[in-house]
């Protein structure tokens, strides 16, 4: 197998996100459940939009943010998401060339906006998500490039984006190329939401062995398997995954491969104040663990350091140096 040229190459949402403060009145007033996510329509989120207090824009996607974590680690990483020829498209595409990662998808004409999801975030950290889908949900297969794809030692999936069926083609034909070129394929369940969609789509991929690393919180896996408990999920699941990670918030994160399991404790946090993102960057600092061959216990904490440093602010992008932090924390 050639060396690769990018150590992580995702595909997913391309979505700038719009981050503001709230209180608990304002959900109740909105109808919105604190700590949820939602699918709105273009007419919703303008609206939304006006009632919010002043947002600061980020570009965002789960996928998206554990790519910008991977390069702010030091890896040579990759994306590949579907925005619109609007003026949020010019700023995801800005954003995310700018911190290293490669992203070379063609913008998408016509009627359609970039995405875009609209965070409030409440005083105890809860952060309230409604997300505009937009562009990002008709990216094409058309729009893959083969020998970049090829050129990636780990394809990174974002389950958000099973959903719609264009997207859905595209990471199906993604996948073979990986599995064509002796990649590695990442896979993350996203939400619970998304299982509760896709179970039997999902579970399919894991089935047919065409996922070589799965990431899930804990209330996923369990979903997926409709386990009654954590140890069951793991139980039902064993041996299907040549590597399974799984977040459990203040629990901290476990990890296994094949007789193999390691777990850690979360990382301490002075104060959290958002916890958007953090599941994303948990998933690049363990991705750069793992594509630099470092022990299972080791990139689990890589994990748990990148995570930490994304909640202790607003916003689902480092702010920190992660790579300093992580050199620091590991000694």
């Amino acid at each position: 197998m050639p060396d690769a040229r990018l150590d992580v190459l995702a595909i997913g949402n391309a979505i700038v996100d719009v981050i503001a403060s709230a209180d608990d009145d304002f959900l109740a007033r909105e109808g919105l459940a604190k700590g949820s996510m939602r699918l709105v329509d273009a007419d919703e989120a303008a609206r939304l939009y006006g009632r919010m207090a002043p947002g600061r824009e980020t570009s965002g996607g789960s996928a998206a943010n554990t790519v910008a974590g991977i390069a702010a680690l030091g890896l040579r990483a990759g994306f590949i998401g579907q925005v619109a020829t609007d003026q949020l498209g010019e700023v995801f595409a800005h954003d995310i060339r700018a911190l290293g990662v490669e992203f070379a998808t063609s913008p998408r004409g016509g009627d359609l906006a970039t995405a875009r999801c609209l965070i409030l975030v409440t005083s105890d950290a809860q952060r309230t998500m409604n997300t505009f889908l937009g562009a990002s949900q008709y990216l094409p297969a058309a729009a893959l490039d083969q020998r970049q794809i090829e050129d990636a030692a780990i394809l990174y999936l974002e389950g958000y984006l099973w959903d719609p069926e264009e997207p859905r083609a595209a990471m199906e034909r993604a996948i073979a190329i990986a599995r064509g070129a002796a990649r590695q394929v990442a896979f993350t369940l996203s939400d619970s939401f998304c299982v509760d969609r896709h179970r039997d789509g999902f579970q399919a991929l894991i089935d047919s062995g065409r996922i070589d690393i799965l990431f899930a919180n804990e209330a996923e896996i369990v979903s997926l398997t409709q386990a009654a408990d954590l140890a069951g999920a793991l139980a039902a699941v064993e041996g299907k995954l040549p590597l399974l990670v799984v977040t459990r918030s203040e629990h901290g994160a476990l990890a296994i491969r094949g007789s193999e399991r390691a777990e850690v404790v979360a990382e301490p946090v002075a104060k959290v104040i958002d916890t958007t993102g953090a599941g994303d960057l948990f998933a690049a600092g363990f991705l750069a663990g793992h594509a630099r061959g470092r022990p299972l216990e080791e990139s689990l904490r890589m994990g748990a350091i990148a995570a930490a440093e994304v909640i202790s602010h607003y916003g689902a992008r480092p702010e920190a140096d992660l790579k300093a932090l992580v050199a620091t924390k590991l000694g």
